[in-house]
Formats: structure tokens, C-alpha cells, sequence
């Protein structure tokens, strides 16, 4: 199944909570980095990720935006489970 724009938010802002470099992103949110410049930028704009020092990192509002996106796919993903 193919991943939308809030996974791979959601993903991108995974891998930073502990701060990343932008190749540990694209590596392990399985990304190219094209796309991660783009979502960086965004990410980092929305005021869910900080960069220092060619770091990223989480926000606390990242971390809130973790918690929702995991409360919303949680019963999604018990109904996918029950189908198969």
C-alpha cells in the first residue's frame, strides 16, 4: 500500500525524535532525497522540526502530531487486522 503525506510526515518525524541527519532520514523512512527536502522544509516550517548543526529534531509539536497521527490510525489498522 502506498504511504500519503501524513505518514511520511509521521515517519520523517519518527526517525528525527533523537536527531537525524538528513541521509538517516532517507534511509530509514525509506525515502529518496528529493522528497525528503521537500518534507524537511515543510516539517521544519510547520514548527514540527529543529535543525542544528545539519541535525534534525523532532519538535514538541512534532511529538504531538506523532500522538495524534497514532490515535488516528490505531482503530484503522484493528480493522485491517479483523479483514484478514
Amino acid at each position: 500500500m502506498r504511504r500519503n503525506d501524513l505518514d511520511i510526515c509521521a515517519d520523517i518525524l519518527n526517525v528525527a525524535q533523537s536527531g537525524a541527519r538528513k541521509t538517516q532520514i532517507v534511509y530509514q523512512a525509506n525515502l529518496n532525497f528529493k522528497i525528503v527536502k521537500r518534507y524537511l522544509e515543510r516539517l521544519t516550517n510547520g514548527g514540527m522540526l529543529d535543525s542544528e548543526e545539519s541535525r534534525f529534531y523532532t519538535t514538541e509539536k512534532g511529538v504531538d502530531f506523532i500522538e495524534n497521527y497514532r490515535a488516528l490510525i490505531s482503530p484503522m489498522k484493528a480493522l485491517e487486522m479483523a479483514q484478514v
